[in-house]
């Protein structure tokens, strides 16, 4: 079977290179509007007058303790 040429595989990396340039400029576009969508939540929450600071350390105070109790 014949190998393929040099210009073959360099032409065959700088496509995937492109086509994975392109699907990452997507992927930080969908973050944006993730990121977007989270920070208007939260601004909601806290209009609302929930403190995240608070429940986080809340959590993260179960989670710690549920840690403990399983090591024991």
């Amino acid at each position: 079977m014949e190998q393929p040429k040099k210009e073959e595989i360099i032409g065959f990396h700088k496509g995937a290179i492109s086509v994975l340039a392109m699907e990452q400029q997507e992927f930080s576009k969908i973050l944006q509007v993730v990121q977007q969508q989270i920070q208007g939540h939260v601004n909601a929450l806290k209009e609302l007058g929930l403190d995240l600071e608070a429940e986080s350390k809340k959590i993260q105070e179960k989670n710690k303790d549920d840690l403990n109790e399983r090591l024991k």
